[in-house]
């Protein structure tokens, strides 16, 4: 086996020389005194060479200006055939373009958007293929009527790991303080079909959860079986004996009681 060799030709001599006019391309976009220094040269083929030139744009930092010259074969006349900004070592740059469907996060839905679902979306199968056991028979039964489309095993999983590791799991701090889990309060109402054993709707109107889904080991404060705090000991009011009286010894005065001189008094 043989390797070819690919003959690369010099860059031409007379496209590496017109840095003036390359500059005098890129002033004419980017305004006077914006292109700064010269940064070097590439050849891109035959008599195509492309010169690059600093951005002194503050808003373009890392950014160059990138001048592509060429001349016609025996032609002794350089002529401009592209002028571009690109980025360089370090520029700035957007973030990759994502179509909206990877963009979406919970709770960007607003009043009057519309979502609308793929034809191949996993999360959902056709609803007379579904072998799930909380399919409604009755809805199979009646061939073309009810939901076109069900949940899939697919979907179940994921909303069952979304929920579970969310704000209704049992992650939280509300939950690590609460005195028992949810599958043992009397407000729990479990989830039918598969999900039953794993998560339920909370029903006290009290609770930070009330109506939403909650796992069945997520647990708060209004548990029904939390202990009841007993109220304070009421404090009972003395007992006095009225009936009773004890002698005090009065200690006498400085005054002569005796005395009967005037004092004073009419």
């Amino acid at each position: 086996m043989t390797r070819t060799r690919t003959r690369v030709s010099p860059p031409d001599q007379a496209c590496v020389a017109a840095v003036e006019l390359a500059l005098e391309a890129a002033r004419e976009l980017a305004g006077p005194g914006e292109p700064g220094e010269h940064l070097g040269y590439e050849g891109e083929g035959d008599r195509i060479v492309t010169h690059y030139f600093a951005c002194l744009d503050r808003a373009y930092r890392g950014w160059r200006w990138a001048i592509t010259v060429t001349r016609a074969s025996r032609a002794k006349k350089v002529t401009v055939s592209e002028a571009v900004l690109t980025p360089g070592t370090g520029a700035l740059l957007a973030p990759p373009w994502l179509p909206w469907s990877e963009r979406l996060l919970p709770g960007d839905l607003g009043v009057g958007d519309l979502l609308p679902t793929a034809e191949d979306d996993d999360r959902l199968v056709p609803g007379f293929t579904g072998d799930d056991e909380e399919l409604d028979h009755q809805m199979i039964f009646e061939y073309g009527l009810g939901r076109a489309r069900v949940l899939s095993a697919v979907g179940r999983d994921r909303a069952a790991k979304r929920w579970h590791s969310g704000a209704p799991g049992p992650h939280t701090p509300i939950a690590h303080a609460a005195p028992a889990q949810c599958s043992t309060c009397g407000f729990f109402w479990p989830l039918a079909g598969g999900l039953r054993g794993e998560f339920g709707v909370c029903a006290n109107e009290y609770a930070p959860d009330d109506g939403k889904v909650v796992a069945a080991d997520h647990g708060c404060g209004a548990h029904s079986e939390a202990a009841v705090v007993p109220p304070p000991v009421e404090q009972s009011s003395p007992i006095l004996d009225d009936l009773g009286y004890d002698l005090i010894e009065v200690e006498s005065g400085s005054v002569d009681e005796a005395a009967s001189e005037e004092l004073g008094h009419s």
